[in-house]
């Protein structure tokens, strides 16, 4: 009896070893575990905005992409390249590596693209903006940086990048009106109230 017990123990003691030695399996599917707080809050608030910048470019065909209200302005391709510098730059400035140099970012609107690959440029460039948000700790978000000869926290440069977003995503919207294209989330708003102001006409039968 002694002997049965101890070989069972010796065999679960053994599975135990081996168990230990077994590489940790991480799904590839499985998504980075969100901040809270305020971080979350920035990041839902950036890929609200990312959204609809980026649908508005897909929206917009690509001979107008060199279309601007006046001369001496950005066209609405070098708006959407301005948004993807910036969404590089900002983090820069704060400190996050593998974005974008102020040169090299002011230089970026004057450059050549194709909607596909602008398309491509915002995506990333949100994505990096999140991370750069995601993997820093509220505590850092205090620190103090230099920006542009001012002393600011890395939480008021990261709030300008959503502000900077916010704003070109307003100019973006008045190029694309002023192209006679609807804001795609404003077309679908309309067309999903189409049957319920059909339906509320006088002597209509609901």
């Amino acid at each position: 009896m002694h002997r049965t017990i101890r070989v069972v123990r010796n065999v679960f003691m053994a599975g135990l070893f081996l168990a230990s030695l077994a590489p940790t399996v991480v799904r590839a599917d499985e998504p980075a575990p969100m901040p809270a707080g305020f971080r979350a809050d920035m990041i839902a608030n950036i890929d609200d905005t990312a959204g609809k910048v980026e649908e508005l470019a897909a929206a917009v065909p690509e001979s107008k992409y060199g279309w601007a209200p006046a001369k001496g302005v950005r066209t609405a391709g070098q708006v959407y390249l301005h948004i993807v510098a910036a969404n590089y730059m900002l983090p820069g400035v704060v400190g996050v590596a593998g974005g974008m140099s102020m040169d090299e970012g002011m230089k970026l609107d004057q450059t050549t693209q194709t909607k596909a690959k602008t398309l491509e440029m915002l995506k990333d460039s949100y994505a990096f903006l999140d991370k750069a948000i995601a993997d820093m700790s509220d505590a850092d978000m205090d620190a103090q940086v230099d920006f542009f000869g001012k002393k600011m926290s890395k939480r008021a440069v990261l709030l300008a990048a959503l502000a900077h977003s916010h704003e070109h995503l307003g100019q973006s919207i008045a190029y694309a009106r002023s192209m006679g294209i609807t804001p795609p989330w404003t077309a679908r708003q309309n067309a999903a109230a189409q049957p319920k102001m059909a339906g509320d006409k006088p002597g209509m039968h609901k």
